[in-house]
């Protein structure tokens, strides 16, 4: 959903990435470490500075890709590199949250579940020659829910951060079955033309 912002994203990033002469790979590790402050933060109990971090790491996540292409210096190893840190950024939020005891570990880990399912799902389809980027709540918009949960916690009432959450966790697993149902069709249709 959120990737129809791109475009608008693009002409903020682009300009920023044209100064910046320094590997891509660097600014991905550099956004796992962002990641690793909003966990601490969260294990804290601080949801503002929980959600600060995550925009940043939001930041810096678009940051890399926007560098390696006006550097033309994207690689095949540079996409693994950076989907692998996504996972570990998602986890690492996750956990800081379930630390922090904002949302209790079952839900938690259902969560952290639910995002890595997303990605797999994707991965596992685009091996079988599917594009399948189609869902309703990808890596960004589960940031952004729990940038909003952290955020809304903070200045309203810290059980919404639970919300957050559960949302992220519904979400996640009905992006699963969207990709499911989407690969499978894909593959059908493959199948009724050979």
């Amino acid at each position: 959903m959120l990737n129809k912002l791109r475009p608008y994203v693009k002409i903020i990033m682009d300009p920023i990435a044209e100064r910046m002469k320094i590997n891509p790979n660097i600014i991905t590790v550099a956004g796992l470490l962002v990641s690793l402050v909003a966990a601490y933060m969260f294990a804290r109990g601080d949801l503002l500075l929980g959600g600060v971090f995550i925009a940043l790491s939001g930041f810096v996540d678009m940051l890399d890709g926007a560098i390696a292409r006006k550097n033309q210096t994207n690689t095949p190893f540079g996409g693994v590199l950076d989907s692998t840190m996504d996972r570990f950024a998602d986890a690492f939020i996750l956990m800081g949250i379930i630390y922090g005891g904002f949302v209790d570990w079952f839900i938690g880990i259902l969560a952290l579940l639910a995002s890595f399912t997303v990605s797999y799902v994707r991965a596992r389809a685009e091996s079988e020659g599917i594009k399948c980027d189609v869902g309703i709540a990808e890596r960004p918009e589960r940031l952004v829910i729990l940038m909003a949960g952290a955020f809304l916690g903070y200045f309203f009432n810290p059980s919404l951060m639970y919300c957050a959450v559960v949302i992220v966790m519904v979400l996640g697993y009905l992006t699963v079955l969207q990709r499911l149902y989407h690969s499978w069709r894909e593959l059908n249709t493959r199948k009724k033309l050979l």
